[in-house]
C-alpha cells in the first residue's frame, strides 16, 4: 500500500521531497496508518492531537495513548485541548462543525510555528463516499458531488486513494496500535447512519457501489473545473461593485447556476436562491435575506449589501454642538468657522449657518413623508420624489442619513442641503460638515 500512496501523493503533487508535515493524529486507525505511511516515506512528520473532550474518559484515553505511541516511536509530539461544547453553544453551531473549526484553525496555527509545508489528514476512500453521499442527501451544487478533494490549501489527505478495508489489511500486517472511538458505532450521527445502514443496502444493489460513486465523483470532478471556469467568466463580467446586472445574467447559459455559485457562500439557501431567480421580471422593491446579507431586487441589478436590520440598530444619533467628529453610523467630520469661508463645493460637504441652527442636530435615516427645500430652490419637495427624479435604487434610499434642526431638514448627508439654511452676506458662523465616505 506505500507505494500506492506514494504514487498519488506525487500525481496530485501533494508533497515536495522532505517536506515537514503536521499530522492529525487522533489514535484511531486511519490516522495511525497515515502517521505509520508518512514516516516509512522519509516526511519529517510533527504528530499534533485534538482532545475535543466530548468523550469523558475515553478523550483523555486517546491522548495518553498517542502521546505514548509517538514517544516509543521518537516522533515530535503536541496536543491541545478544547471545551468543544462551549465553543459550540457560544457560536450557535452543531458540535460536529465546532470540533472542525477548533482543530483546523489550531492546525494552521502549528503549520505557521513550526514552518511547516503542509498538514496531513486521514480521509480515505469511503470518507469520499460518504460525503457524496450527504451532500447529495442535504442538496448540494456541482462542487458537493465530487467528493473530498485530495488538497485544500495547506490541508493534503494522502489517503484517498485507498479504501478502509485496505487500511485494516495494513494495520494488521504492520501490527500497529489504535484506539476505537466508541461514537463511530451510534447511528444518531448522519454520517455514521449512512456508513452504517444505507451503504451495506446498497451494496445488495451493487457490491461495487463505492468504486461506482468514487468513478462518478472523478468525472464530477472534471465536469465540475469546466463548469466553474464558465461561471467565473460569467460572474467577472455582471457582478460588479456588488451589483448582480440582471439583463447580462439572462444572457448566460444557466442564470440559477450563475445565482447559486455567487450567493450560496452568502448564505443565501438554495430555496431562497429560486425565489431570486424568479424575481428577475418582478416590480422592483423585493428584498431577500440570509443570515448575514440582503439582496434588493432594483429596476437592473440585483443589489448585494450587509444585512444592517438587526435588533441593535440604533434609529437617530444626536450631534452636540461641540461635537467634532462621529465614525458612526457615517463618518463626519464637523468644525466651526467665522465668516467669510472658502467654499468646497463637492456633494460632501455641508455650509450651514450656525446661527439658523438648533443644536443638539439629529442624524436620523429618511422617512416617509419628509420633505426639504433644495439648495436653490423655493419650493417644498418630498424627499420620495427627490429620489425617484435621481433614479435612487431602494437600496440607495435604504442608505440614506438625514442632518435635521429640531424637525427641519438640513442635509441629505452626502447629496443635497436645503435652501432654508444656506449662508448668506449676513451669516457670521458658518458650521461645516464633511461626509468621508468610509
Amino acid at each position: 500500500m506505500i507505494n500506492k500512496v506514494q504514487k498519488f501523493i506525487q500525481k496530485e503533487k501533494l508533497l515536495p521531497h522532505n517536506a515537514k508535515i503536521i499530522v492529525g493524529l487522533s489514535g484511531g486507525m486511519d490516522s495511525m496508518v497515515l502517521l505509520d505511511l508518512l514516516i516509512l516515506s522519509g516526511y519529517h512528520c510533527i504528530a499534533a492531537h485534538c482532545n475535543f473532550h466530548l468523550r469523558g474518559d475515553e478523550s483523555d484515553r486517546d491522548a495518553e495513548f498517542v502521546r505514548k505511541w509517538c514517544k516509543s516511536i521518537d516522533v515530535p509530539f503536541t496536543s491541545v485541548n478544547f471545551d468543544t461544547s462551549e465553543y459550540a453553544e457560544d457560536r450557535k453551531i452543531s458540535i460536529e462543525m465546532a470540533a472542525r473549526e477548533l482543530r483546523y484553525k489550531w492546525f494552521e496555527t502549528l503549520r505557521k510555528q513550526y514552518e511547516a509545508d503542509t498538514i496531513a489528514v486521514a480521509h480515505h476512500k469511503d470518507d469520499s463516499v460518504e460525503t457524496v453521499l450527504l451532500n447529495l442527501i442535504r442538496g448540494t451544487g456541482i462542487k458537493g458531488l465530487t467528493g473530498i478533494s485530495p488538497k485544500n490549501g495547506h490541508i493534503i489527505r494522502p489517503l484517498l486513494c485507498v479504501s478502509r478495508s485496505e487500511i485494516e489489511n495494513y494495520i494488521s500486517d504492520r501490527e500497529i496500535p489504535y484506539v476505537t472511538d466508541s461514537t463511530n458505532e451510534q447511528d444518531i450521527y448522519t454520517r455514521n447512519y449512512l456508513r452504517i445502514n444505507i451503504i451495506p443496502r446498497l451494496q445488495a444493489i451493487n457490491p461495487s457501489v463505492k468504486e461506482s460513486i468514487i468513478r462518478t465523483s472523478q468525472n464530477v470532478s472534471e465536469a465540475e473545473k469546466v463548469y466553474s471556469e464558465s461561471i467565473r467568466g460569467s460572474i467577472e463580467i455582471l457582478f460588479r461593485e456588488n451589483k448582480i446586472n440582471i439583463s447580462q445574467l439572462k444572457e448566460t447559459a444557466s442564470p440559477q447556476a450563475v445565482l447559486f455559485e455567487i450567493l450560496s457562500p452568502l448564505g443565501f439557501s438554495a430555496s431562497t436562491i429560486e425565489d431570486i431567480f424568479q424575481s428577475m421580471d418582478a416590480t422592483p422593491g423585493k428584498v431577500f435575506f440570509s443570515d448575514n446579507y440582503r439582496l434588493i431586487k432594483d429596476r437592473l441589478y440585483f443589489i448585494l449589501d450587509k444585512n444592517t436590520n438587526t435588533s441593535d440598530s440604533k434609529d437617530y444619533f444626536l450631534l452636540e454642538n461641540n461635537t467634532d467628529e462621529i465614525i458612526n453610523p457615517v463618518n463626519l467630520v464637523m468644525r466651526k468657522e467665522n465668516s467669510p469661508v472658502k467654499i468646497n463645493k463637492k456633494k460632501s460637504f455641508l455650509y450651514a449657518d450656525a446661527d439658523k441652527l438648533k443644536f443638539p442636530l439629529i442624524l436620523r435615516k429618511w422617512q416617509p413623508g419628509d420633505w426639504f427645500i433644495p439648495f436653490g430652490m423655493s419650493g417644498r419637495k418630498k424627499l420620495s420624489d427627490y429620489f425617484t427624479d435621481h433614479k435612487y435604487s431602494l437600496k440607495d434610499k435604504q442608505d440614506v442619513w438625514l442632518i435635521l434642526s429640531e424637525d427641519d431638514i438640513v442635509w441629505i448627508v452626502g447629496e443635497r442641503s436645503d435652501e432654508r439654511f444656506k449662508i448668506t452676506e449676513e451669516s457670521k458662523n458658518i458650521f461645516i460638515i464633511e461626509y468621508v465616505d468610509k
